[in-house]
């Protein structure tokens, strides 16, 4: 009893208003979230935006003073450097404050006040100065606009400023000759010595006139000292490109439900999932980010978490990243049956295997499967069935004595124990095998295989029940691995996979104070560090397991916390390590609640899906607009129709393609 009234303190905590008292940030009419510093400051964050060429972390905030102050790390991750490891990025900082080298009437300007900070895949700060008049302050009368975004597709970072003449008398602004320069040894780099570059469009005097503006940028680039081409950057045009990359993701799986928070944060989710792909030697590269990880492909974040979501957003940038991907995993096959490296570096040409087998063939069957049935192509179908078909018989050989599969770590890399069999291995490997039956159903793969892979999935499924299947700490669930006796995050793993034997036991474990915290699920129970991505995957199986409104209740918790709240607007890596970076694929995992968890989706056929609807009580509809998957653009609409489900399903053309009324949890085949 004493473990359910805890449990109860804390889903009142998640959905009381209290939560909301707390917000920093807003949402505005038009999507953006804005923050109006007017109390409870200092307050600084950070958060990154990155391009096809660059990637770039502000790092900024708002003294007590109200003035804004900002130090932009860049990373340009095919400017290799020495040794050409995961990490050897070149990255460069910049601590300046440009308007503060700006005089108005030979001084500088005054007391700076922000009036708000706007974000939406672009920065905005807005602000007013002073400056000195006849000896008297002209205050709150220079208005300063910044504007701040990466380059679509150059290797550079741009910031924008507008000077505004609010007061009643002629000003002259004086712009410096500003350019700042750092070479790099010639030794250091892979490619040689490179040049980072920083400047102004403009420098002089300028006269304004009252209600004049004054528009300038500042440019920071990178490149190799043996490249003569300098940037050809025309302002407007880089602007109109990131707005339009942003624009584009935001047409296309559009979440329409009656909670605001939630529509925002999946379609800021999109943003930073789509953004971070990189054009290198080796194709395009979807790479995590955090200043860490860029050039480079790893079996959890891009084969398990964002490939097989692309094809739902319908980003072919982001289709074509994944293809790749797998390509250059399907390079390390082999007829001995040796692990295929964790990770893939430096544009391709290095591997990283430094946990040794973390389950990464799990991992790559799993993605590749469910990306290659999303995706709806035949030919890409037929090209990456021998990876999948590789990767399963790779796990088929490290199956125990107890018919579960063995592996060094996990994705976690020995940071948590995890055995010499764990249960994140096994039920990928599981999925990964019921995916392998629809995709080789579609490809004409012989009936006595895939009713191999049948029983094996049959048997598999048993095995996680009477290995991983435990009570723990009085919860009916699972243990992570033989000998785990503490709960861990991960226990959620089984439900992601339509495996429900114990998902009462596990939801509570899940939604105990034991591992549910305000930040979301503690890796294991007893610790103070937190991974989004197991807290990520624990609300898609909570909510398909059936738990609907108590998996909605932390949902929106977790939303609003991450979209509104100290540290905005994405989904985070971990904490204690890394300071909570915006890793990239974590928000690939953040929509994938709403498509498999919420909408139930299950890909069972290039043109075919299963969809079971989880529709919230306090709902009267939800909808999926613009779904891209299976090579079709299509729409989800569910409402309440007394104690029914209204499922209808339309073509971006207006084709009805399915009109059903079902009870609730009740699973529809889908033909497109």
């Amino acid at each position: 009893m004493k473990r359910f009234y805890y449990f109860f303190l804390l889903i009142c905590m998640i959905g009381g208003v209290s939560v909301q008292a707390s917000d920093r940030w807003k949402i505005q009419d038009n999507g953006t979230i804005c923050w109006t510093p007017m109390e409870n400051l200092p307050h600084d964050d950070h958060v990154e935006m990155s391009g096809q060429m660059l990637s770039v972390v502000l790092r900024y905030g708002v003294d007590s003073r109200h003035q804004f102050h900002l130090n932009r790390s860049l990373v340009f991750p095919m400017l290799r450097m020495k040794p050409n490891k995961t990490q050897n990025n070149l990255k460069q900082r910049f601590d300046i404050d440009i308007p503060a080298m700006i005089t108005v009437d030979d001084q500088t300007l005054l007391n700076e006040k922000v009036e708000q900070i706007t974000f939406n895949g672009i920065m905005r700060v807005e602000s007013d100065y002073g400056y000195i008049y006849k000896r008297k302050e002209q205050a709150h009368t220079i208005h300063v606009s910044r504007v701040l975004y990466p380059s679509a597709l150059q290797a550079c970072y741009l910031e924008e400023y507008t000077f505004t003449n609010n007061s009643q008398y002629p000003i002259i602004l004086r712009v410096p000759d500003w350019r700042m320069e750092y070479m790099t040894p010639q030794e250091a780099g892979v490619y040689g010595a490179y040049r980072i570059e920083a400047s102004l469009s403009k420098h002089g005097n300028f006269r304004l006139k009252p209600g004049e503006k004054l528009e300038f940028y500042a440019i920071f680039q990178g490149r190799k000292v043996t490249d003569e081409n300098k940037l050809n950057v025309t302002i407007a045009d880089e602007r109109a490109a990131r707005q339009s990359l942003i624009d584009e993701w935001q047409k296309n799986l559009v979440l329409d439900t009656p909670d605001t928070v939630l529509n925002c944060m999946f379609a800021f989710a999109k943003i930073r999932g789509a953004e971070s792909i990189y054009n290198t030697k080796g194709g395009l590269m979807h790479g995590p980010g955090g200043e860490a990880y860029y050039a480079a492909i790893w079996a959890n974040d891009q084969a398990e978490y964002i490939n097989p979501f692309f094809p739902f957003l319908g980003y072919e940038v982001g289709n074509e990243s994944a293809l790749n991907a797998f390509r250059h995993f399907a390079r390390f096959m082999n007829p001995d049956y040796k692990p295929i490296p964790s990770s893939i570096i430096s544009e391709g040409v290095g591997t990283w295997h430094g946990a040794k087998d973390r389950g990464d063939g799990a991992m790559i069957a799993y993605g590749a499967a469910r990306y290659a049935l999303a995706r709806g192509s035949r030919d890409e179908a037929r090209e990456l069935w021998p990876l999948i078909e590789w990767c399963l018989e790779y796990c088929k050989r490290k199956l125990t004595p107890e018919g579960v599969v063995a592996s060094d770590s996990d994705e976690l890399e020995n940071r948590f124990p995890s055995g010499d069999a764990n249960l994140c291995t096994s039920t990928l490997y599981y999925d990964a095998l019921r995916s392998a039956v629809y995709l080789g159903s579609e490809l004409g793969i012989s009936r006595k295989r895939l009713a191999g892979y049948t029983a094996q999935a049959k048997a598999l499924e048993r095995s996680i029940e009477n290995y991983f299947g435990y009570d723990v700490e009085g919860f009916r669930t699972y243990r992570y691995y033989d000998g785990n006796d503490v709960l861990r995050s991960w226990i959620c793993m089984p439900l992601v996979m339509g495996i429900y034997d114990r998902a009462k036991g596990t939801v509570d474990a899940l939604l105990s104070p034991r591992l549910c915290t305000e930040n979301g699920l503690l890796t294991q129970a007893g610790t103070e560090t937190f991974w989004d991505r197991s807290t990520l995957y624990a609300l898609r199986g909570i909510i398909a397991a059936g738990e609907v409104e108590r998996g909605v209740r932390f949902l929106k918790h977790y939303s609003r916390y991450r979209l509104l709240g100290e540290h905005v607007p994405y989904a985070i890596e971990a904490w204690p390590e890394g300071d909570q970076r915006h890793l990239s694929a974590e928000s690939g995992l953040y929509c994938r609640i709403y498509t498999e968890g919420l909408f139930g989706i299950r890909p069972t056929g290039l043109k075919s899906f299963n969809l079971t609807p989880r529709l919230p009580m306090e709902w009267a509809y939800m909808n999926l607009n613009h779904i891209r998957a299976f090579g079709s653009d299509f729409h989800i609409q569910v409402s309440r129709d007394g104690e029914k489900l209204h499922v209808v399903i339309n073509t971006a053309e207006g084709k009805k393609l399915l009109d059903k009324k079902i009870t609730e949890g009740k699973t529809i085949q889908v033909h497109l």
